[in-house]
C-alpha cells in the first residue's frame, strides 16, 4: 500500500511540472477567499484536501464534512500580512437521515488607514478601512464506507471605504478512501459563482462634458463604473494516508496540486506525527512550482485532548511569506 501511495504522489508531481500557463495574478475580486484558515492543515502546506479530522477541513473540500461525526465548533485567527486580522469559524452538526450540516464565517479587516493624495502624501485627516466578509452554509454526507460528497454555498461581500461588492458561489467536493487506514483521495473546487462589481459613493463624481469649453456646467453629477471580476476559482486535487506506528502514534502525510483562476498551478505536501493521540508535530511546503512565488515553508504543533466527554484541540501554524515575512495562526475547537 505504501508503495502504490508514492506512486500516486510522484505522478502529482511529474503531472503538474509538465503544466505550462501565463500569469494571471490580480484578474479576480475576493482574494481574501484563498486565504487558508487552519493551523493545522497550513502547518502541513496547505495540502488538505484529503483531510477530514476537524471542521475546518470544509474549507478545503466540503466533502470532509461526510466522515466527521457529532457537533463541533472551530475558530481560527491570524495576523495576516501588513498587519490585517484575518478570523474564520465553522460550526457544525449532525442530522439524521441527511448528513453533517455546517455554517462558516471568514472576515478580514485592514483597520485603519490614513487617506492619502498626491497633493496630500502625508495624510487628509480622513481614514478608511478595507472590509471583507464570507458567509457559507452547507451540507457533507457519507455515501458509503469509501466515499462522501459535500456542497457549500457562499455569499461575499468585499467593502473599501464607501464602495462595496457582493457576489454568490458555491464549493464542492468530494474524497474516496480505499480504506480507512489506506490511501485517501480527494478533489474539490471553491468560488465557482457569479462576478463581482463594485459600487457605491466612492464612485460618485463632478464631471466636465467639455473641459475646452467656458460657460457650460463643469459640475455635472456622474457615475464611474468599474468592471465585473471573477471570485478566484480553486481546483484542488490530492492524495493522502496515514501511517500507524504502534497503537499510539501515527504520520499522515499529504500532497496536493492546484490549479488557480488567477495564479499558476502549484503543488503542496506535508505530514504530521500524532504522538499518543494528543501532540501533534507537522511540516510542509507550499506552492512548489508556483510562478513567481513568495511562500514556502509551513511548521507548526497541536495539542489535543479530552475533558468529560469533549474533546479539546489547540492548533499553531507558522508560514514563511519570503519578502513578506512570516505569517502566525492559532486555532481552537471543542468537539462534543
Amino acid at each position: 500500500m505504501t508503495k502504490k501511495f508514492f506512486t500516486l504522489l510522484v505522478f502529482i508531481v511529474l503531472a503538474i511540472t509538465q503544466l505550462v500557463s501565463q500569469s494571471k495574478t490580480g484578474t479576480s475580486v475576493g482574494a481574501f477567499l484563498s486565504i487558508e484558515p487552519s493551523s493545522r492543515i497550513a502547518a502541513m502546506g496547505n495540502a488538505g484536501v484529503t483531510l477530514y479530522s476537524e471542521p475546518q477541513a470544509v474549507f478545503y473540500n466540503p466533502g470532509s464534512l461526510g466522515f466527521m461525526q457529532g457537533s463541533a465548533i472551530q475558530v481560527t485567527h491570524s495576523e495576516w500580512l501588513a498587519d490585517i486580522a484575518y478570523d474564520y469559524g465553522v460550526f457544525m452538526f449532525s442530522m439524521e437521515g441527511v448528513g453533517n450540516i455546517f455554517a462558516s464565517i471568514t472576515s478580514l479587516n485592514s483597520g485603519e488607514i490614513d487617506v492619502r493624495t498626491v497633493d496630500q502624501p502625508l495624510g487628509t485627516g480622513e481614514r478608511y478601512t478595507v472590509s471583507d466578509v464570507a458567509f457559507g452554509l452547507g451540507i457533507g454526507r457519507q455515501i458509503s464506507e469509501r466515499f462522501s460528497i459535500g456542497v457549500q454555498v457562499n455569499y461575499i461581500q468585499e467593502t473599501i471605504w464607501h464602495s462595496a461588492f457582493s457576489a454568490f458561489s458555491f464549493n464542492v467536493g468530494t474524497i474516496y478512501r480505499i480504506s480507512p487506514d489506506g490511501i485517501h483521495l480527494g478533489a474539490s473546487i471553491s468560488n465557482f459563482g457569479t462576478r463581482g462589481q463594485f459600487d457605491g459613493r466612492d464612485l460618485r463624481v463632478s464631471y466636465d462634458q467639455n473641459s475646452t469649453k467656458y460657460g457650460d456646467n463643469g459640475q455635472l453629477p456622474a457615475q464611474i463604473f468599474t468592471n465585473d471580476f471573477p471570485l478566484p476559482v480553486i481546483f484542488r486535487v490530492g492524495v493522502g494516508m496515514p501511517i500507524h506506528i504502534g497503537e499510539m502514534n501515527t504520520v499522515t502525510v499529504a500532497v496536493n496540486a492546484f490549479h488557480p483562476s488567477d495564479n499558476t498551478e502549484s503543488v503542496s505536501f506535508g505530514a504530521e506525527y500524532l504522538f499518543e493521540h494528543m501532540i501533534a508535530l507537522r511540516a510542509g511546503y507550499q506552492n512548489m512550482f508556483l510562478q513567481d512565488s513568495e511562500v514556502g515553508l509551513t511548521l507548526g504543533g497541536g495539542i489535543e485532548y479530552e475533558l468529560s466527554g469533549y474533546k479539546f484541540n489547540f492548533d499553531y501554524g507558522w508560514a514563511d511569506h519570503g519578502r513578506l515575512k512570516e505569517v502566525h495562526r492559532v486555532s481552537v475547537g471543542i468537539t462534543l
